[in-house]
C-alpha cells in the first residue's frame, strides 16, 4: 500500500563530521564523501525511516539548527514520491523493491517534482558521487534513468540564508527493463528500431495501436516533443491514455504520446504503428515503424515460425 511515512517521534539521522577548526582541511568534497560513508558503515541504527512503503515526507526541522545529519530513507515499491520539506543535512534513499525479486537487470529513473528545489540529488556508490540533478537546474520535468546497479541515491540540500517554503522532491520508477529509448537513454535514443526490437516491442509494451499522426507540438522548457495520434485499431493501453474520438470525428480513438525534442518528431502521411511504454503517467513512445513495414516484417516471421506473439495485422 502506498503512503507517506511518519517521523517518529524521536529526531532522527546521525551526525555529520563537524567542520573543522579555520585553516587548512580537506576540500568539502572529500568532507561530503567522509559523510556519505560513516552513515553506510555505521547503518541505520538510529536513522528515521519508512519500510514497506513507496512514498516518503519528512522535515528537515526535526534536525537541530546547528547539526548536520545524514538521513536514511527505506522504500520497497516500484514507484513512489520522495519529498522534503526544508531540506538540511543529506537522505539516503535506499530502494529495496520485492516486486522484481526474478529480474537481474533494474532501471531507476526519478524525475524532480514540479518546483523542487533546496538540494542536489546524486548517484552514490561506495562513497563515489555522480550529479544527477542539481538544485535550480532548467528543465526540471525530465526523468533521469540508470541501472540500479550502478549506485543509490544521495540527496543533499544545498545551503540556504532562508529555508522557508523550500521542498526538494522526486518521483521514481523502477522497471525490469534495461534503459532504453523510451527511458532518455543516453546512447542514440532515436534510432529507428530494428525488425526484432519492433516484433518485441508489440508483445511487450504497454501500449501498442495502428494510426495516423494529426500534429506535434515541442515543448522546448521539457525537452520533449507530443505527437498527437488519430488511433484507427487499438490492440493494447495502459491508463486509457487512448480514448474514443469526439462523435462526428469519423470514429477510433485520440490520444498523445511523447518523444525526445532532439528526435525531430514531425506531421506525415500514412498509417504507422505506434508501441511504447507508460512512464511517470505519459504514454512514451519506443518503437514507430510504417505500419505496410511492420506488416512485412510480421508475416515474415509468422511463416518462419519466429513470432514471439500473435496479433491481427490486416
Amino acid at each position: 500500500m502506498r503512503g507517506a511515512a511518519r517521523p517518529s517521534g524521536r529526531r532522527a539521522g546521525r551526525r555529520w563530521p563537524r567542520s573543522p577548526a579555520p585553516g587548512p582541511g580537506p576540500p568539502p568534497p572529500l568532507l561530503l564523501l567522509l559523510a556519505v560513508l560513516l552513515a553506510v558503515l555505521l547503518g541505520g541504527a538510529d536513522a528515521q525511516y519508512s519500510s514497506d512503503l513507496c512514498s516518503w515526507k519528512g522535515s528537515g526541522l526535526t534536525h537541530e539548527a546547528h547539526r548536520k545529519e545524514v538521513e536514511q530513507v527505506y522504500l520497497r515499491c516500484s514507484a513512489g514520491t520522495v519529498e522534503w520539506m526544508y531540506p538540511t543535512g543529506a537522505l539516503i534513499v535506499n530502494l529495496r523493491p520485492n516486486t522484481f525479486a526474478l529480474s537481474r537487470h533494474l532501471t531507476l529513473c526519478i524525475k524532480p517534482l514540479p518546483d523542487s528545489s533546496g538540494a542536489n540529488i546524486y548517484l552514490e556508490k561506495t562513497g563515489e558521487l555522480q550529479l544527477l540533478v542539481r538544485d535550480g537546474d532548467p528543465g526540471p520535468g525530465r526523468a533521469r534513468c540508470f541501472g540500479l546497479e550502478r549506485g543509490g541515491l544521495f540527496v543533499e540540500a544545498t545551503p540556504q540564508q532562508d529555508i522557508g517554503r523550500r521542498s526538494a522532491g522526486f518521483q521514481y520508477e523502477l522497471s525490469g527493463r534495461r534503459a532504453g529509448r523510451d527511458l532518455h537513454a543516453p546512447l542514440a535514443p532515436c534510432r529507428p528500431c530494428s525488425d526484432t526490437e519492433v516484433l518485441l516491442a508489440v508483445c511487450t509494451s504497454d501500449f501498442v495501436v495502428r494510426g495516423t499522426i494529426q500534429n506535434v507540438t515541442h515543448e522546448p522548457e521539457r525537452q520533449e516533443s507530443a505527437i498527437h495520434l488519430r488511433v484507427s485499431r487499438l490492440y493494447r493501453q495502459k491508463n486509457r491514455v487512448f480514448r474514443p474520438a469526439p462523435a462526428g470525428e469519423g470514429g477510433g480513438w485520440r490520444g498523445r504520446v511523447t518523444t525526445l525534442l532532439e528526435c525531430g518528431a514531425r506531421p506525415g502521411p500514412g498509417e504507422f504503428l505506434f508501441a511504447g511504454h507508460m512512464h511517470f503517467g505519459e504514454a512514451r513512445l519506443g518503437c514507430a515503424p510504417r505500419f505496410e513495414d511492420f506488416r512485412r516484417v510480421y508475416r515474415d516471421a509468422e511463416g518462419r515460425g519466429l513470432n514471439p506473439c500473435e496479433m491481427g495485422v490486416e
